[in-house]
């Protein structure tokens, strides 16, 4: 068994790493970092602005928006505490 294997093995190309598994995983390696670091970087911007476009929850202007949703107050009281509370800011 061993002697129908041996000039199998001896015809496979050879690095100087050893036998390996050709030269895709050089590829490869760097594609998963290059990708995960990618991700990484997409999706902490994307909460970075998804926090800083809706504001704060706790702001004023988050509580007023969080009482309009639950229909605590009509469009247009809403719309004059929101004209208050930014006026305020200027």
């Amino acid at each position: 068994m061993t002697t129908t294997i041996l000039p199998v093995l001896d015809a496979m190309p050879t690095h100087p790493w050893g036998p390996g598994y050709g030269p895709g995983w050089f590829i490869l390696i760097p594609i998963f970092w290059i990708l995960l670091i990618g991700f990484f970087i997409f999706f902490s911007r994307r909460m970075y602005w998804r926090h800083r476009i809706q504001g704060d929850p706790m702001s004023a202007e988050g509580v007023l928006r969080e009482r309009y949703a639950r229909g605590e107050i009509d469009e247009t009281e809403y719309r004059q505490r929101l004209e208050v509370l930014r006026s305020g800011k200027k």
